[in-house]
């Protein structure tokens, strides 16, 4: 389930965006990919929420909580 909290790293037009679910305004647009991944996680870290990096195809390629994660991974990156 969205997180209203959570920040999705998106493509937009010819560039990315950081988003939040039910916001109809991206909260930054970028010209790469990564700087956009950047200002998202600077924003969940500090609202303790979920990063969700898209790719081109728009599907979630990588997630990452910061704060309370209820189910944490096995795998330690």
């Amino acid at each position: 389930m969205a997180n209203s909290k959570d920040v999705h790293v998106v493509p937009r037009g010819d560039g990315w965006a950081t988003v939040r679910p039910g916001n109809s305004r991206a909260s930054g647009l970028f010209e790469t990919q990564q700087q956009a991944i950047d200002q998202g996680r600077r924003i969940a870290q500090n609202d303790h929420s979920e990063i969700l990096i898209h790719g081109r195809n728009g599907q979630i390629r990588s997630r990452d909580t910061y704060g309370h994660d209820p189910v944490p991974p096995r795998d330690k990156k």
